[in-house]
């Protein structure tokens, strides 16, 4: 490994995490994180691909993707078009064929960082059909019967919000690490990083508050760093005292989002 992730001064992380990305560099495996929404998973890799000076190729999964959508697409329509109009080159099927993100991953001359974000959005079966080729990096393409093959074994980070488990086969072939929602401390630095000057009677009457509204018994969407991150400038434009804050929660329809969670809110302050 050449170098080592430190974080970065956009990027506020623990030790433990720091710890942990090296250690999947290290091993040369993927590197699974969970954490509940607004943890920083995604920010994540951006981060590491800052820090080290590498380029962040991001594959977002959504419910109907499937593992042959990272590797290669064949368009067959087009070669099919083309050849009803005479289109020259119609026999060489390299032309029709479009590497997906993975295969993006695998082409590049130097070593990068791939994101493939919220993994846990698609099928029981997207994980199991990836084993090979995060085990070997690389895949077969039978149309033009090439093998891509990583030139430089990428960084994998892979995102989970927990919302279905993953197989045991795929977990095995992970480092795993779970991302704690930050605590009042370190969530202070994060607001530090996102703002430049901000009065510190305003940040601790905010994350005072908003740690107390995370506790309600009944809420249903905890807010999260990006919620508090838009609260805490929609105090700052809307001229808000921490005295005011303290008596209240303006605003709150910036850091809650359901309608039963806003009724919440407004009985507990009763």
């Amino acid at each position: 490994m050449d170098r080592t992730f430190t974080g970065t001064d956009h990027y506020v992380a623990s030790e433990e995490l720091l710890t942990t990305v090296n250690i999947a560099m290290m091993l040369q495996k993927p590197l699974l994180i969970k954490g509940e929404p607004g943890t920083g998973k995604t920010m994540l890799a951006q981060a590491v691909a800052d820090a080290l000076g590498k380029k962040l190729i991001i594959w977002n999964v959504k419910s109907t993707t499937k593992a042959q959508d990272g590797l290669y697409v064949y368009d067959v329509v087009q070669r099919l078009y083309d050849s009803q109009f005479g289109s020259a080159g119609v026999d060489d099927i390299a032309k029709y064929i479009k590497l997906g993100k993975l295969g993006e991953a695998f082409s590049a001359d130097e070593q990068v960082v791939l994101l493939i974000d919220e993994i846990d959005k698609a099928d029981l079966e997207f994980p199991n059909d990836l084993l090979w080729e995060l085990d070997q990096m690389e895949f077969y393409i039978p149309e033009t019967r090439e093998t891509i093959k990583a030139k430089q074994r990428p960084i994998v980070i892979i995102t989970s919000n927990a919302e279905k488990e993953l197989p045991d086969a795929f977990l095995r072939r992970c480092v795993f690490h779970y991302i704690d929602f930050p605590d009042q401390a370190q969530m202070e630095r994060i607001l530090r990083v996102h703002f430049d000057h901000l009065e510190d009677r305003l940040v601790q009457q905010s994350l005072a508050a908003f740690y107390w509204v995370r506790e309600l018994r009944d809420i249903e969407k905890k807010p999260s760093t990006s919620e508090l991150v838009d609260w805490l400038r929609a105090l700052v434009a809307g001229g808000v005292s921490p005295e005011r804050i303290a008596q209240d929660i303006p605003f709150a329809g910036v850091l809650l989002k359901k309608d039963k969670d806003l009724q919440t809110l407004a009985r507990a302050k009763r």
